[in-house]
C-alpha cells in the first residue's frame, strides 16, 4: 500500500482528532489540534495518506531550541504494523533536524511496549520516569531520548 507523508492542513484536523481518539484513553480535544496546525509556531504537524486521500497516521512535535519534542503519534489501528508509525516519526525525525534540532525527547505509556520498541529502533534510550504522569489511569510514562538526530 502507498502512502505518502505530507504536512498537516486545518482540513485534516477533524480526521485527525477521530484518530487521536480512536488511539488514545486520553485524546487531545479538537481545538488542540486546530491551534497546533495554525498558531503554534514550534509545531511540526504531519500526517500519513493513502492513495485514496484515507488519513492513517499523524505526528506532532515541537522544535524548542535544539530539542524535538514528539508530542503524539497515531496510527489508525486497522493500519497499524505497515510500517506507517516508521516512516512518519522518520519524516518528523527528519524535518526536526532540518529546522535546528540535534536531539528529541518524548513520553510514553511505561505499558506502550509496541510504541517503545518502535522508539528504540530509531535509537531512543529511556532517560527516566514520570510516575503516575496519565490522569485517565494513573500509568507511568517512561521518557525517552534520541542523543543524535543527525544519525537519523
Amino acid at each position: 500500500m502507498k502512502v505518502i507523508i505530507r504536512r498537516m492542513t486545518v482540513e485534516d484536523v477533524p480526521v485527525v482528532a477521530q484518530l487521536d481518539r480512536m488511539s488514545f484513553s486520553l485524546s487531545w480535544p479538537e481545538h488542540a489540534f486546530y491551534y497546533e496546525v495554525k498558531d503554534n509556531s514550534a509545531a511540526r504537524c504531519f500526517v500519513a495518506e493513502t492513495e485514496d486521500k484515507q488519513i492513517v497516521g499523524m505526528i506532532i512535535s515541537w522544535v524548542i531550541l535544539d530539542e524535538l519534542h514528539i508530542a503524539t503519534l497515531a496510527v489508525h489501528p486497522d493500519y497499524r504494523r505497515q510500517g506507517i508509525g516508521r516512516r512518519i516519526l522518520a519524516e518528523a525525525l527528519q524535518d526536526g533536524y532540518q529546522a535546528g534540532t540535534r536531539y528529541a525527547l518524548l513520553e510514553v505509556r511505561a505499558g506502550n511496549e509496541a510504541a517503545q520498541n518502535l522508539y528504540r529502533k530509531f535509537g531512543f534510550k529511556t532517560v527516566g520516569l514520570r510516575p503516575r504522569y496519565y490522569k485517565d489511569n494513573g500509568e507511568d510514562a517512561v521518557l525517552m531520548n534520541l542523543d543524535d538526530l543527525e544519525s537519523i
